[in-house]
């Protein structure tokens, strides 16, 4: 089983929250363990999904109150850290899945950069060349699966 992370921000278009939620499907489906903010947006879309398909969720809350997690987290872990939580996402993810998201969703991917975490992008960020760029769920799975056999 991975532990893996979704990134993006906490407002987003219906558009990318269906593909989060649709990326969220896929990861319950391949026995993996979800790990976002805990928070609305890509992360709520991508919880929602993965609880759909049976899959557990752990929320990383930037806050100190477990109620502040959306409805779709099982196991929320209130911080009281604001933005320094990403560095615990980072952390606590094999891989990481980057959509469309902000400041919040660069420094992610940055962090995870430094500590040698794969990142695959769906439409995220494309200023930074050494992580994978998709364009839908399925070819970020996919990439994900061809990265870890080679990683085995």
């Amino acid at each position: 089983m991975l532990k893996i992370g979704v990134i993006g921000a906490g407002d987003c278009s219906k558009k990318v929250y269906e593909n989060a939620e649709k990326l969220g499907v896929m990861i319950a489906e391949g026995g993996n363990l979800l790990i976002c903010g805990g928070l609305g947006g890509v992360m709520e879309a991508a919880a929602k999904g993965a609880k759909s398909a049976g899959g557990a969720t752990v929320g990383i809350l930037p806050g100190a109150r477990a109620e502040d997690a959306n409805s779709f987290i099982d196991i929320p872990i209130v911080t009281g850290l604001g933005h320094a939580r990403n560095f615990i996402i980072v952390q606590s993810s094999d891989v990481l899945f980057a959509f469309k998201g902000e400041y919040g969703t660069l420094s992610e991917i940055s962090i995870a950069q430094k500590l040698k975490k794969p990142v695959i992008s769906i439409c995220s960020w494309e200023v930074i060349k050494d992580i994978s760029h998709t364009q839908s769920p399925e070819e970020a799975i996919n990439k994900m699966d061809k990265l870890m056999k080679k990683n085995e």
